[in-house]
C-alpha cells in the first residue's frame, strides 16, 4: 500500500469517524472493567495540517478546511461532539496553536484512543506502511499500556482476540486501495466475532462506486456472509452529486445499548455543518436490531 492519510487528515470523514469513536469508547467505559482498544489500520498518531497540501509528488488542496476547519470557531456544537473537539484543541494547545484562527494539528485515531483510555484499558495499534509505522511508534514511545506493531490489521483480529480483558472496541479503517478490501473486511468480522462474540467492531467505509460499498452495506448483503449480532449502520452524505466521494459510513457491530440515540444527533448536526452541496444528510438504521 502507498496510502498516506496526510492529504485527508481532518476532513469531513475524520470528523464524523472520530467524533463517533470518542462517544462509542465512552459508552463502553460506563462499565468499569478493562477494555482493549484495537486500531487495525492506525496510520500515524497525529498530523501537521500545514503538510496536508504537500503530496508525495504533487501539491494538492488540503481537505481539512471542509472538515475540522468548519468546526473550529463554531459555538453551537452538540454535546455529543464536545469531548472530541476538546481533544483536538488539546493537541493544538500542546503545540501552542489552540488559539489560532484555524487548526494546525489534527489527532489520528491512535492519538484519540490513547486519550480516552483509562488506567485499566489497553491500546493496540497496527500499521504496515513503514514510514507511518515509524512515526506512530515514535509518538507512542512513552505511552503506558500501548503497543505498536507493524502487523496486518486483519491478522491482528486473529492474533489479538480474545483479549485478557474479554472486552474490546475494534476500529477497522482501511484505505480501500486493495481490490479485495470488502472481502477482507467481511472475513475479518467473521474472525473477530468468532473469537469475541461480544466485541464491538467499527468499520469505516467511503461512499463511492469504486469501493463497491453498495454491495457491502445493503441490507442482506453482509448478513448473508456473517452471522451478525445487533448491528447499526449510519451514512453521512456531504456531496450527493460528487462523481467520486459522496460521503462515508460506519458499520457498528455490537454497539452499546441504545447507542443510536447518541449517534443520531451527532450525525444529523454534522450533516448540516459539513454539507458541501444541497441534498445530503445523515441516515441511520439497524441492520440487525438490538433486542
Amino acid at each position: 500500500m502507498n496510502y498516506r492519510h496526510h492529504f485527508h487528515a481532518g476532513n469531513f470523514a475524520d470528523v464524523f469517524k472520530h467524533g463517533a469513536l470518542v462517544r462509542l469508547a465512552r459508552a463502553l467505559q460506563r462499565k468499569s472493567g478493562g477494555l482493549l482498544l484495537l486500531d487495525t489500520h492506525a496510520g500515524r498518531g497525529s498530523y501537521d495540517l500545514t503538510a496536508a497540501k504537500q503530496g508525495d509528488t504533487l501539491a494538492r488542496a488540503p481537505e481539512w478546511p471542509d472538515g475540522i476547519g468548519r468546526l473550529w470557531t463554531r459555538e453551537d456544537r452538540p454535546g455529543e461532539l464536545e469531548e472530541y473537539f476538546t481533544f483536538v484543541k488539546k493537541l493544538n494547545g500542546e503545540h501552542g496553536s489552540a488559539a489560532d484562527p484555524a487548526p494546525r494539528y489534527y489527532p489520528g485515531s491512535p492519538w484519540l484512543l490513547r486519550a480516552v483510555a483509562r488506567a485499566q484499558d489497553r491500546v493496540a495499534l497496527c500499521e504496515l506502511q513503514p514510514d507511518e509505522y515509524a512515526a506512530l511508534r515514535s509518538e507512542c514511545l512513552y505511552s503506558p499500556r500501548t503497543t505498536v506493531q507493524p502487523l496486518d490489521g486483519y491478522t491482528a483480529l486473529r492474533a489479538m482476540l480474545p483479549p485478557p480483558e474479554r472486552r474490546a472496541l475494534v476500529l477497522i479503517d482501511p484505505p480501500f486501495e486493495a481490490q479485495d478490501e470488502l472481502a477482507r473486511i467481511t472475513q475479518g468480522l467473521r474472525d473477530g466475532l468468532r473469537r469475541l462474540p461480544g466485541g464491538t467492531f467499527v468499520v469505516w467505509f467511503p461512499l463511492t462506486e469504486r469501493a463497491g460499498v453498495a454491495e457491502f452495506d445493503r441490507e442482506g448483503g453482509l448478513r448473508r456472509a456473517v452471522e451478525l449480532p445487533p448491528t447499526l449502520l449510519v451514512h453521512l452524505v456531504v456531496n450527493p452529486s460528487a462523481p467520486n466521494l459522496k460521503g462515508c459510513g460506519l458499520l457498528i457491530v455490537n454497539p452499546p445499548w441504545q447507542f443510536d440515540r447518541e449517534l443520531r444527533p451527532l450525525a444529523d448536526w454534522l450533516a448540516g455543518a459539513l454539507a458541501q452541496t444541497p441534498g445530503g444528510g445523515a441516515e441511520l438504521r439497524w441492520v440487525v436490531p438490538e433486542t
